[in-house]
């Protein structure tokens, strides 16, 4: 089966081909319900299996070295952190036209965290504070550097000046491009710290699943690394009101240096996004506010 692939190389994977898959390599899995999960994800293509198993599927080759690094640095978390935190169970290989490596992995219950089930922003804060402190805390020792692999998150943002700066132009009739020029400078400038920490690399609400408005799980570890964890940061600004952002930077101890690159890797993100033509209208709007969030707060 020939699998068709989206303008950016991802490819579409239907529910036959991962029943083929699963016929192929683990049979006794072959025969429980498949679903596709709503919303479907942007690296993998994800699938439930049965109420208990998670089938993901690398979408493009440079998402498939994030397979390995699971399997081998998940465990490690999952045993140190509070949280829960999803641990491969098997891993397949390429076939019935999907030609890359998967993996399956246990379904972890819980609603990805967005405003309409947070009951306390401020003490959600207060528990993504105490996750980031908890993982700050662990040995990096063998935790792969930042680099193509993770996308350079927990990197140099000079990896992303480029496209900043082509942004930054493209706006300049539509906003005061200077103010996020400034910003973006001075976060350059600060430097990244010297001893690198663990770094999830896509903590987005998406990715933190909450139980009665509670913190209780951390997924999608793909962009893990050893590094600076400013890009982390992000989640204070996509996910915080002002109060639990400053409830956040407090208890996690943020210093002036990471807090202000975590203004600057969200600020790229927001930037190009606005900057696409081809972005949908709700994504560019929600990314207009957060430019004008992060030049009015952030210092």
């Amino acid at each position: 089966m020939e699998l068709q692939a989206d303008p950016d190389g991802r490819l579409d994977v239907p529910e036959a081909v991962v029943h083929c898959l699963l016929k192929q390599q683990f049979p006794h899995l072959a025969e429980l319900p498949i679903r596709c999960v709503d919303p479907p994800g942007w690296d993998n293509r994800s699938f439930r299996l049965g109420e208990e198993l998670l089938l993901r599927l690398p979408s493009a080759e440079r998402y498939v070295a994030q397979v390995a690094k699971e399997i081998q640095w998940l465990p490690f978390l999952a045993d140190r952190l509070s949280v829960s935190v999803p641990v491969v169970l098997v891993s397949g290989r390429a076939g019935c036209g999907y030609p890359w490596t998967w993996s399956i992995r246990r379904w972890i219950e819980g609603e990805a965290a967005h405003p309409g089930i947070i009951n306390d922003r401020t003490a959600l804060a207060s528990q993504l504070a105490e996750f980031s402190v908890e993982l700050w805390s662990l040995s990096t020792a063998g935790v792969p550097a930042p680099g193509q692999h993770n996308f350079h998150r927990g990197g140099s943002l000079a990896e992303y000046d480029g496209e900043v700066r082509a942004a930054l132009e493209a706006l300049s009739g539509s906003m005061d491009v200077s103010a996020a020029e400034q910003l973006w400078q001075a976060a350059l400038a600060s430097g990244a710290e010297s001893a690198a920490r663990w770094v999830h690399g896509d903590l987005y609400p998406g990715n933190i699943l909450l139980h009665d408005g509670r913190l209780t799980a951390v997924i999608d570890w793909g962009g893990l690394a050893a590094g600076d964890p400013a890009c982390d940061m992000s989640i204070a600004w996509t996910l915080l009101d002002p109060p639990a952002r400053c409830c956040f930077r407090n208890e996690c101890g943020a210093d002036a240096g990471l807090w202000l690159r975590g203004a600057a890797w969200t600020l790229w993100k927001a930037l190009i996004t606005l900057a696409d033509p081809a972005a949908q209208k709700d994504a560019q709007d929600r990314s207009r506010a957060l430019i004008e969030t992060i030049l009015r707060e952030a210092d």
